[in-house]
């Protein structure tokens, strides 16, 4: 009876890991339970072996049906799809920053699938026993999110597009010595232009040339159709009232409001300034060992989207907002100084900034000095 009971309680506090070592055509499985460990490998994205290899593990170190599961995987191409579907068969997983992650500092060091799933089953079980700083855990978005930020992420690689396709027409045209920004009216003009000698442009030329065009009217349609949709949803969608909230300030347009929120406002769960200081990589990496005292600059670490634009609209509250506390404390501190002293300037405003807008979209606190546009 009492030897009984005994397994029973192992049984019970009992937990079994599993970490992912993930690639394209197949998935490596790392097992353990504290002290075994197993390995095996599956096809990618097969759901129904996976499934098998987690009850066969269980049965081969009687561990129970009910033993709780935990998992992790690092963060990358499979996106957050399996995180979800793990979450759904009750297993408690964590998508894990791969950066964040411990490594060798050695100048060579071993590297192979069966090490690296290893390596991350033997942190997974670290963290689960409360070493919290072994890797930085991924906030995963809810799917309706997820699926709206999709929006200007595409809106952004529709402008790089048609850039790159304006770019192409220009370097093309150059190279014989002709100058013509690819308009309305780009097909008319091209038909009348000559080369340096007055003789017409060569056939593949010109039909390169129509063809790139095509390419680009193609772009810049979709990119209006996306820019559409969005602005539709910005009117009258549900859960997007933070992105109506910050369109009210001016110098934050209808596109910076978007992406702050959908990016890391809307669905992240920010306890304090310094965590969403550090959430955009604008917070600054000290060097401090012996007697060498440096500072490296900001971390550019976390979304380098939201960054980017933090600089611009830190520019653009200069000229909007000139009489608010942030551009006041600017121009005090940066306005006389030189242009390099006015960029470092910029990032700290940048950083103030992100943490005012994020209080007034939560909480409606208007940042100090700050006006709002006349409805």
């Amino acid at each position: 009876m009492t030897a009984s009971l005994q397994a029973n309680d192992t049984q019970a506090g009992a937990v079994l890991y599993m970490a992912f070592e993930l690639s394209d055509k197949k998935w490596r499985l790392a097992f353990g339970d504290g002290g075994r460990q197993r390995q095996v490998v599956i096809a990618a994205g097969a759901l129904d072996e996976l499934r098998e290899q987690i009850e066969a593990v269980k049965s081969k170190w009687d561990l129970g049906s009910q033993v709780r599961v935990v998992s992790c995987y690092e963060a990358g191409r499979d996106g957050f799809w399996l995180h979800r579907q793990l979450q759904a068969w009750g297993l408690d997983n964590h998508v894990v920053d791969a950066a964040s992650i411990e490594v060798s500092r050695r100048a060579r060091r071993a590297k192979t699938d069966r090490l690296d799933a290893q390596a991350l089953l033997e942190k997974l079980i670290r963290y689960a026993h409360g070493e919290r700083r072994v890797w930085r855990v991924v906030r995963v978005p809810e799917a309706q999110w997820e699926d709206l930020r999709q929006l200007h992420r595409e809106r952004g690689q529709l402008k790089k597009e048609c850039t790159a396709a304006r770019n192409r027409i220009t370097s093309k045209l150059v190279a014989h010595g002709l100058r013509l920004v690819p308009g309305k009216d780009f097909l008319e003009r091209l038909e009348g232009l000559r080369l340096f000698d007055g003789t017409a442009l060569p056939e593949h030329l010109k039909a390169g040339l129509r063809r790139e065009y095509e390419r680009l009217q193609l772009t810049q349609t979709q990119l209006r159709g996306v820019e559409r949709e969005m602005r539709a949803l910005i009117e009258g969608a549900a859960g997007l009232e933070q992105v109506r909230a910050l369109m009210l300030l001016p110098g934050i347009g209808w596109v910076g409001a978007w992406t702050l929120v959908l990016e890391i406002f809307g669905w992240r769960e920010i306890r304090n300034r310094r965590e969403l200081a550090a959430l955009v990589g604008l917070v600054p990496v000290p060097y401090n060992s012996g007697d060498m005292v440096r500072e490296q600059g900001i971390s550019k670490a976390g979304n380098r989207r939201v960054r980017a634009l933090l600089i611009q609209l830190a520019w653009l509250w200069l000229r909007y907002q000139p009489q608010s506390k942030h551009s006041r404390w600017f121009q005090e501190r940066f306005g006389g100084g030189s242009k390099r002293q006015r960029r470092i300037g910029i990032v700290a405003l940048a950083r103030r900034l992100v943490i005012d807008l994020w209080r007034f979209s939560a909480s409606g606190v208007v940042p100090e000095g700050t006006r709002l546009k006349v409805a």
